[in-house]
């Protein structure tokens, strides 16, 4: 796959067919993994009052996680949805903030931009090696879930050339690009709210079946 190909998984290659299309994050650092035992164990009960709260959930040593891109996607993806909710109030490390738009190609002060959070703000927080907390910590972990949907997509195409494509830089390429389903908005300019990752992550995950170009 060359680096101008407009999507990471083509749905239409010669003698090659791409996996069916799954949910946008399924199989991603969104995906929730909550079984049947923990749903039972946190949902609220009518004979015992309220189930067990946030709080009295496994614990994640959020300060464990690997400063690394890949190593923090992994990270989470090993995460409970309860755990999630912890690792969103901590907030992401702003050495990985700064290492995904290095991965991305994305100039930093564009990437604290995206994620709303002041230049000066981000520059600190990863010389004291803090967390980004907040409205753009949550961002941020939509941008890093956003990655997830890429890798996954192309680990699932049949194509020969994804050995070569790069899936951090691609990202940085296309939520750049303004996109026709989002009335010409760039992808960029929607991640600073939940729902606004929502749209993003449905259409990136459109891409997979070829549903747009």
């Amino acid at each position: 796959m060359s680096k101008a190909a407009k999507t990471p998984a083509p749905a239409k290659a010669a003698g090659r067919t791409t996996a069916k299309p799954s949910a946008p994050g399924k199989g991603s650092a969104c995906e929730s993994r909550l079984d049947v035992r923990e749903a039972r164990a946190y949902a609220p009960s009518s004979k015992r009052g309220r189930g067990p709260s946030v709080k009295d959930a496994p614990p994640l040593d959020l300060y464990a996680a690997p400063a690394t891109l890949d190593g923090y996607i992994a990270y989470l993806r090993t995460a409970t949805p309860l755990q999630r909710v912890a690792a969103e109030r901590e907030g992401v490390p702003a050495q990985v903030v700064k290492h995904m738009a290095t991965s991305m190609e994305v100039p930093a002060v564009r990437m604290f931009n995206i994620l709303g959070v002041a230049k000066a703000t981000a520059e600190s927080k990863a010389a004291q090696q803090a967390r980004i907390a907040g409205a753009s910590g949550q961002a941020a972990l939509g941008v890093l879930c956003l990655l997830a949907i890429v890798k996954d997509i192309v680990k699932e195409s049949t194509d020969a050339a994804v050995h070569d494509f790069d899936s951090a830089k691609w990202l940085g390429r296309w939520i750049e690009q303004p996109q026709a389903a989002l009335g010409g908005q760039r992808p960029a300019d929607l991640l600073d709210t939940p729902t606004g990752y929502s749209v993003v992550a449905r259409l990136l995950g459109s891409l997979q079946s070829g549903a747009y170009q």
